[in-house]
């Protein structure tokens, strides 16, 4: 059972499938978890940068799709993803990623986001861009159904 809030609208075949968990979910800010294990080590023993780069597009994403309208979602599709690495995370460790909206406009938002170890050191850093999915560019959202 997890640890955090429930959050409407995250169901994510992809972050379960990863251990991924939203933390904390607002207007312009999203900060997921992972506590990393043995299938997320790359062939060093470290954890594989590709799952540091998913808790950025990721984080980044959710910082720009919050909807606090029940029964609604926002959705978007990434357009521009880049990463740097500046430090390694073991295995066994959380690592928490904190994704934030730069700027946006009617149809595309700019984010930030920086992951960390569990020593609050930072192992990444990214920018990305993404583009509001039809009726997803005002905070009511879309029906989630749809």
């Amino acid at each position: 059972m997890s640890e955090f809030p429930t959050f409407p609208h995250t169901g994510s075949p992809y972050h379960a499938h990863l251990g991924v968990e939203v933390a904390d979910w607002r207007d312009g800010y999203a900060k997921l978890v992972c506590d990393t294990v043995p299938h997320h080590a790359n062939r060093s023993g470290i954890v594989h940068g590709g799952l540091i780069l998913s808790l950025i597009d990721q984080a980044a994403a959710f910082s720009g799709l919050f909807c606090p309208f029940p029964g609604r979602v926002r959705r978007a599709v990434t357009l521009d993803l880049d990463c740097r690495f500046t430090g390694q995370a073991k295995i066994g460790e959380r690592l928490t990623a904190e994704g934030r909206v730069v700027t946006a406009g009617r149809n595309v938002f700019f984010c930030r986001t920086e992951v960390f170890n569990a020593e609050g050191q930072m192992v990444a850093y990214g920018g990305s861009t993404h583009r509001y999915r039809a009726g997803s560019g005002v905070p009511e959202g879309v029906p989630e159904a749809e």
